[in-house]
């Protein structure tokens, strides 16, 4: 068996993935994907890795939507991946296996690689006809997995099982290299920042830059003691990347304690800070520990800094400079090492102009800033963070699989997300609710479910629709929803006078989003 047309991608692919852990930079499973199976007459494929024995996370798919990107695989609730998981080599399961494939109901009309429409009816991709996959061992232990799947029965019946043995044997050994590689680069950092190296770093949930960027950005400002202000919208996640900070510190050992300066009372906000002594107030009847001791060698989250009463803002400037703290009633300081980390949806700068945050305490929060970014920002993250509620979502309701449609991705896309990551995560958990037993198992959510009005346009937005589709009678309702964006997307270019750009910034939508929209319907 000769194996040098299969194997040459696959190295350079593999080269890839290794030069990208010693830099740091975004693993190109993708390109390890597609050389894997690039010989290979399926209908869709993916590489996961593991997250832990039991647990497996997609990095690289193909014929799938992108939500997939977003899910995690238990082998406990996946029997099939289970199965392959246990295998010692290929496992291939008959057409008329009986247990659930993970991604029934996935393979969507809606291409991955570029938006287009596959030539099969969603109706027909209920169920995956033909499956095998191989798991990928450093040893005996689990490091992932590879799935191949099929539509039509049969069709995977030409794959050479110790073909594709062998190729998972040289794709593992290939991750394992990449895997111990990242871990001495985290071992040499570690020994440079003085940081405790073995332990996994999180990531952030999504692929675009700008995500990347702050992902980049958090890695780098945890090694210091510098205080962080994090800005960003409400529901953007700004506590996730509190602690994310927080985790790949070299205090991630030591406690982070969390306190909301908007849930409590200016009366008690002191004493939460920074404790007081037994007697100190009417019911104060014994030594209470604030929250600035209890965080002692960690990190403090301040969230809604923005909040502070300004009469306590001196004593926290005070904690800061000096890492003292007074508790009320006390008559000695104490001495504490925190780090803190606050969190604001205001605009900190505004509020020092109009007198009501301190200029001091602004600058010494705002040692290093960091700004999220808001979900509408974020392009195609949208969907993917959906595949994460989806997920959550079928397991909750007990579903074998819940899915968007092209129209409802469309619409996820085109929404301007005003409550960012927190509404996503809502809309989807009641349009699950909605569509649940209106058809099977296998639940399609559209738009109509995901309940998107369209809202109240921008001064420069377009404010004349296009006709509704009632002259469209027997239609279904992803034509008819084709018909209205289609429309909209004319008249945006007309006002726009062509300028595609401008067209997307009118509609409220990303504009790599605005052109695959736009070639789907046939606008381009």
């Amino acid at each position: 068996m000769t194996l040098d047309v299969q194997m040459t991608p696959l190295y350079a692919a593999l080269a890839a993935l290794l030069q990208a852990f010693e830099r740091r930079s975004a693993p190109p499973w993708q390109t390890v994907l597609e050389a894997v199976i690039r010989r290979y007459a399926c209908d869709a494929a993916t590489l996961m890795v593991a997250i832990d024995d039991r647990m497996l996370r997609p990095v690289a798919i193909h014929g799938l939507p992108l939500e997939v990107l977003g899910r995690h695989y238990g082998l406990d609730d996946n029997p099939r991946l289970e199965r392959i998981a246990a295998a010692n080599g290929v496992h291939r399961f008959a057409a008329d296996e009986p247990l659930p494939d993970p991604f029934d109901g996935l393979l969507s009309p809606r291409g991955e690689d570029n938006g287009e429409d596959l030539p099969l009816p969603l109706e027909a991709l209920e169920h995956v006809h033909d499956c095998m996959g191989v798991a990928l061992r450093d040893g005996q232990r689990l490091i992932g997995m590879l799935t191949l799947d099929a539509l039509n029965p049969g069709q995977l019946d030409r794959i050479d099982h110790d073909e594709l043995q062998a190729v998972a044997a040289l794709l593992g050994t290939g991750l394992h290299l990449a895997e111990e590689l990242g871990r001495t680069r985290e071992r040499l950092d570690a020994v440079l920042t003085d940081t405790l190296g073995e332990r996994e770093q999180p990531r952030l949930d999504g692929r675009s830059r700008v995500i990347a960027r702050l992902d980049e950005e958090l890695t780098m400002v945890a090694a210091t003691d510098f205080a962080v202000l994090v800005e960003g919208e409400t529901g953007v996640g700004k506590e996730r990347v509190a602690r994310l900070i927080h985790q790949r510190s070299p205090r991630s050992t030591r406690p982070m304690v969390r306190i909301n300066c908007a849930a409590l009372s200016p009366s008690l906000i002191e004493s939460e800070l920074f404790g007081h002594a037994r007697g100190a107030f009417s019911g104060a009847v014994r030594d209470h520990r604030g929250h600035f001791t209890m965080a002692d060698g960690g990190t403090l989250l301040l969230d809604e800094i923005g909040e502070l009463p300004l009469a306590l803002q001196p004593k926290l400037l005070r904690a800061l400079q000096e890492g003292e703290i007074q508790p009320v009633g006390a008559e000695r300081v104490q001495r504490v090492d925190v780090r803190v980390i606050c969190a604001t949806n205001r605009d900190l700068a505004a509020e020092v102009a109009a007198g009501r945050f301190r200029a001091d305490l602004f600058h010494r929060l705002g040692a290093y800033p960091i700004s999220v970014p808001a979900l509408r920002e974020r392009g195609d993250d949208v969907l993917l963070l959906a595949g994460i509620y989806l997920e959550d979502n079928r397991v909750r309701l007990g579903l074998r699989n819940l899915r968007l449609s092209p129209a409802a991705a469309d619409a996820l896309l085109g929404h301007s997300w005003p409550g960012n990551v927190r509404e996503l995560e809502h809309v989807l958990g009641r349009a699950a609710l909605r569509a649940r037993g209106e058809r099977g198992s296998i639940v399609t959510l559209e738009p109509i479910h995901l309940g998107l009005g369209a809202g109240e346009p921008p001064a420069s937005a377009i404010v004349v629709p296009p006709a509704p589709a009632s002259d469209m009678p027997g239609a279904d309702l992803r034509t008819r929803v084709d018909a209205y964006q289609r429309g909209l997307i004319e008249l945006g270019l007309a006002e726009s006078q062509g300028n595609w750009a401008e067209c997307a910034r009118r509609l409220g939508i990303d504009k790599s989003n605005l052109h695959r929209l736009a070639t789907r319907l046939g606008l381009k």
